[in-house]
């Protein structure tokens, strides 16, 4: 079981920012020449996706459980005389 849920937005952001960073490292070392202003686009393409995927995956998630409780109609309520009964099956008062 994994330890916590998959998030693809902050993947594509951190992935987005890596690239970024790895083109001025690039420039600052002398390997290519990079403009001053290449960040932008870069950055906001980059960001404007990984909205787009983080959206994606959360209207996924929505979806995912509505359509399981859906289908799990097993027939009476939890109390079906009135009486509501606590963690142990005894009674309340």
């Amino acid at each position: 079981m994994s330890r916590h849920e998959f998030r693809p937005g902050r993947l594509v952001a951190g992935l987005v920012m890596l690239g970024a960073a790895t083109a001025y490292a690039g420039d600052a070392s002398g390997a290519w020449q990079v403009p001053w202003y290449a960040v932008f686009p870069m950055l906001s393409g980059g960001l404007s996706l990984a909205a787009l995927s983080a959206w994606t995956a959360y209207r996924i998630r929505r979806r995912r459980p509505a359509r399981s409780a859906s289908s799990e109609n097993d027939g009476a309520p939890a109390s079906t005389n009135g009486t509501q009964q606590n963690m142990y099956g005894r009674s309340l008062p």
